[in-house]
C-alpha cells in the first residue's frame, strides 16, 4: 500500500545528504514523497541575501531529480534554531505535519554537532506525537555533522539500512544541484564521500550501497 514519506531538513541539502536514496526509493515504488526545509540556510553563514532563492531554486531541482512530489520552506534563521522559540519551530513543521499528513517521516538524529540539527529532531518528535497520524519516525545521519560528534557524547547508532543500490547516483546527481555546497574530497560532502559512505553502510548490512538510520517511533495500528 502506498505511503506518504515527509523528510525533515534543517538546512538546503541535509534531505537529500541524509535519506535522499532512499527518498528517490520511496518515490520510485510509488509512495508520496515530500521534503521539509526548516531554515533558509543562508543568512547567518552568508553576507548575501540573494543566496535565500538561490537556495530554494537548488532545493526544488534537487527534489525533481529524487522524484518527490513537493518541497516545503520554513524560512527560519538558519544557525539559530537553538535560540528560537521552541514552539516557533514545532508550528513549522506541525504545519507541514497537518498538510502532508505523512505515515513515515524521516529527521535528524539528536546526536549531532549541529545545534540546528538537535532543535529540528526535538520539534519534529513534538510534531508527530501521537494522534498526528504518524506511524514511523527514522533519524538520518547527516555528513559533515554526525560523524564530527566526539568525546563521550552518544553517538548516531543506526538499526535499519534501506539497499540504495540503483540509488546512488540519483543521490549523488541530486546533491550537485546544491553546487555551493559540494566539497572537495576528503570533505564529507563531496561527491567521492557521499559515495564511500554509501559503499560502507552497504558492507555492514549485505547490500552494495545502503543508507542507515536509527528507528525512533513505530506505532503498530493493527497486529
Amino acid at each position: 500500500m502506498p505511503q506518504t514519506v515527509l523528510a525533515v531538513g534543517a538546512h538546503p541539502d541535509d534531505e537529500v545528504l541524509g535519506p535522499g536514496g532512499t527518498l528517490a526509493k520511496h518515490a520510485d515504488t510509488g509512495d508520496e514523497v515530500h521534503a521539509l526545509i526548516v531554515t533558509e540556510g543562508t543568512t547567518t553563514q552568508y553576507d548575501d541575501e540573494s543566496l535565500v532563492e538561490q537556495k530554494r531554486t537548488a532545493a526544488r531541482s534537487c527534489a525533481d531529480r529524487l522524484g518527490l512530489k513537493d518541497v516545503h520552506f520554513g524560512d527560519l534563521t538558519d544557525m539559530k534554531l537553538d535560540a528560537t522559540a521552541h514552539i516557533k519551530v514545532n508550528s513549522v513543521i506541525e504545519q507541514t505535519v497537518e498538510v502532508v499528513n505523512p505515515d513515515v517521516i524521516y529527521t535528524h538524529s539528536p546526536h549531532e554537532v549541529n545545534k540546528d540539527h538537535v532543535a529540528v529532531y526535538e520539534s519534529t518528535l513534538v510534531a508527530s506525537r501521537p494522534g498526528s497520524g504518524v506511524d514511523r519516525i527514522y533519524a538520518y545521519e547527516t555528513p559533515s555533522s554526525t560523524e564530527w560528534t566526539g568525546g563521550d557524547r552518544r553517538q548516531f547508532f543506526p538499526n535499519r539500512y534501506v539497499n540504495i543500490s540503483g540509488y546512488v547516483d540519483t543521490k549523488v546527481k541530486s546533491f550537485i544541484e546544491y553546487n555551493t555546497e559540494v566539497r572537495e574530497f576528503p570533505h564529507p560532502r563531496s561527491e567521492r564521500a557521499i559515495r564511500a559512505r554509501a559503499t560502507t553502510r552497504g558492507v555492514e548490512a549485505g547490500f552494495e550501497a545502503a543508507e542507515a538510520f536509527s528507528l525512533v517511533v513505530a506505532r503498530d495500528r493493527e497486529i
